[in-house]
């Protein structure tokens, strides 16, 4: 799958060609050596901003009932807090997006770094959840920057052989999402959702000791575990966003921005159908596995009629299979192109909602499917990324643009299922929004593929070979200038 324009192809062989050292290049092979090992660094850091990312946004579930009372409010009453990161990093996606285009990447990056860093040292000192909100979209808003800024800045730094690095990036997301529980009952000693109830004979209680503390909006919570919780998070995050400034005081040179701009010539003839397509993609890819991993606990115990604590078990399988198939997905990405593997992941998630759907009331055929389902959908979200990238330039605003779909997605599709769900509790709804998510991504990625290999026309094709040998013509200068 997937070959790109002859003219993409031409300009970087020829860029290829002009950064070979010549007989006296000893000092372009040093700086080519020097480019290696800061691109490793900078990969590096990056897989470790988003297991922080992960660890960040996976710990809130454990400690939302000590959150909960640390504001004098009941868990059910605190939603907003999920609306308000929600909404956050949409801000932070289109923010990222413009900003990626027009300031230092690393600059950026390790700035949103510091804004999650201080977002998480100042949560568990929020007495009043309008506050708790607020903190809770500023640290929504750094995720959004840093998961567009990343995709982007992994797509630049490696171009065609991204794909198992754009892999493990996300992968290493998910390691954090999947440990941050596990680390809050071990090693933080934080107290699970079930642990914490709010008797209705407290109510009075409750609204007594909310008027008693309503003038203290910032202090010290009474839980000292959740402050070591957050403030050991924040550390880590603090100390990746110093090495996330590292490149940053390095002297860019010309060439790699040359190798870029080369980079940013190769575009699909329907470039922005292309985008809008895998917006769509993404609104239904995410919406499902959100709204499967939000409802599966519930429909386990309501439809099929299974014990809660072989239901919590479906959460964990689901999220288990999902993290090491993205695991090792890092692995089948050097063998396989993303086209494939995208494939690949439509039909197992296509053939596992199917037998979802057929077979409804079997608790065999749910534990089965449901570790199908989280295998599958592990590799698309990369992959997607990487498919892209062989066709058309993605910059910091495509890349905000692809991400709002899935964000619209993880919140459009949960709440709607949930509300029809609620009508109709004796139909399957969950289950069907699933299968006819999978239907819609199975039938979108061929005519995505159709759209990105239509071939380019005269006029495109005469605009890039121009811009190649500029391109060309810069980097033979830089070298001589180098040597």
């Amino acid at each position: 799958m997937g070959s790109r324009g002859s003219g993409a192809r031409s300009v970087e062989q020829n860029l290829l060609q002009a950064e070979t050292p010549g007989k006296n290049g000893l000092q372009v092979m040093a700086s080519s050596q020097v480019g290696r090992t800061l691109r490793w660094f900078t990969t590096v850091v990056l897989n470790a901003a988003f297991l922080g990312m992960g660890v960040s946004a996976g710990v809130l579930g454990p400690t939302f009932p000590d959150l909960a009372r640390n504001v004098n409010r009941n868990v059910s009453s605190l939603s907003e807090i999920f609306v308000g990161r929600a909404l956050g990093y949409l801000c932070g996606s289109v923010v990222g997006g413009v900003l990626f285009d027009c300031m230092n990447h690393f600059l950026l990056l390790g700035l949103s770094n510091l804004l999650t860093t201080a977002g998480l040292y100042l949560i568990p000192f929020c007495k009043t959840a309008a506050l708790l909100t607020a903190m809770m979209s500023v640290t929504g808003v750094s995720f959004g920057v840093l998961d567009t800024g990343g995709n982007v800045l992994i797509l630049d730094l490696w171009g065609d052989k991204g794909a198992p690095h754009m892999q493990a990036l996300h992968f290493s997301f998910a390691l954090g999402a999947f440990l941050a529980p596990l680390l809050a009952k071990l090693a933080w000693g934080i107290a699970s959702a079930q642990n914490y109830t709010e008797p209705q004979s407290d109510r009075s209680a409750l609204n007594q000791s909310f008027e008693a503390t309503s003038d203290s909006v910032f202090a010290l919570p009474d839980d000292k575990n959740l402050l070591w919780t957050y403030a050991s998070i924040s550390t880590y995050i603090l100390v990746v966003s110093v090495f996330l400034f590292v490149p940053f005081f390095k002297k860019t040179s010309k060439q790699k921005k040359s190798a870029a701009s080369a980079q940013g010539s190769r575009r699909a003839k329907h470039h922005r159908a292309l985008l809008c397509l895998l917006f769509l993609f993404f609104f239904f890819y995410v919406g499902a596995e959100v709204t499967y991993s939000s409802y599966v606990f519930s429909f386990a115990t309501t439809h099929v009629g299974m014990e809660e604590s072989e239901a919590a078990g479906l959460n964990s399988i689901f999220w288990g299979t999902f993290a090491a198939c993205r695991g090792l997905a890092i692995f089948f990405a050097t063998l396989l192109q993303p086209g494939t593997m995208i494939v690949l992941s439509n039909i197992g998630s296509l053939a596992s909602c199917f037998f979802l759907v057929l077979f409804d009331k079997s608790p065999l055929c749910l534990w089965i499917a449901t570790s199908v389902y989280g295998a599958s959908m592990a590799a698309t979200f990369p992959s997607g990324i990487s498919w892209i990238e062989q066709y058309t330039s993605i910059n910091g605003k495509s890349a905000a643009f692809i991400l709002i779909g899935a964000a619209l997605g993880l919140m459009a599709t949960p709440a709607l299922s949930g509300i029809l769900q609620g009508q109709y509790p004796d139909l399957p709804l969950i289950l069907y929004t699933c299968l006819g998510s999978a239907v819609l991504t199975t039938v979108l990625f061929p005519v995505m593929f159709k759209v990105a290999t239509l071939p380019l026309d005269q006029k495109q094709e005469k605009s890039i070979n121009s811009e190649g040998q500029k391109i060309l013509l810069s980097s033979s200068r830089l070298i001589k200038e180098a040597k």
